[in-house]
């Protein structure tokens, strides 16, 4: 009796796992247009890395993460210009969470 319970608890870990690494952060399209034309404004360079540059990658510690100003909206985030991409970046993981195009 304790095999198909313990199968089913060993199933369900699996799947939260799966639907936590495929979550996805997204900001407004909105709060896009700010950091789009804060960048352009403040023209930071551009950091060249070898490295796939992808949701959920962690960029190298190599790599400086800038702020972002208040009215932006997404203060929690930083931002980088990886391979002339911008990208939002979670600080405490420095884990991409979202290419802005």
């Amino acid at each position: 009796m304790r095999y198909p319970v313990l199968i089913s608890l060993v199933a369900a870990l699996a799947c939260s796992a799966a639907i936590a690494q495929t979550s996805t952060t997204t900001i407004t399209t909105e709060q896009q247009g700010k950091v789009k034309s804060f960048v352009m404004k403040e023209k930071p360079a551009s950091v060249k890395v070898t490295e796939t540059v992808s949701v959920g990658t962690a960029l190298p510690s190599s790599v400086t993460l800038h702020t972002l100003p208040s009215d932006v909206g997404v203060t929690q985030y930083r931002f980088a210009i990886i391979n002339d991409k911008t990208v939002l970046v979670e600080p405490s993981t420095r884990k991409i969470i979202q290419i802005i195009e």
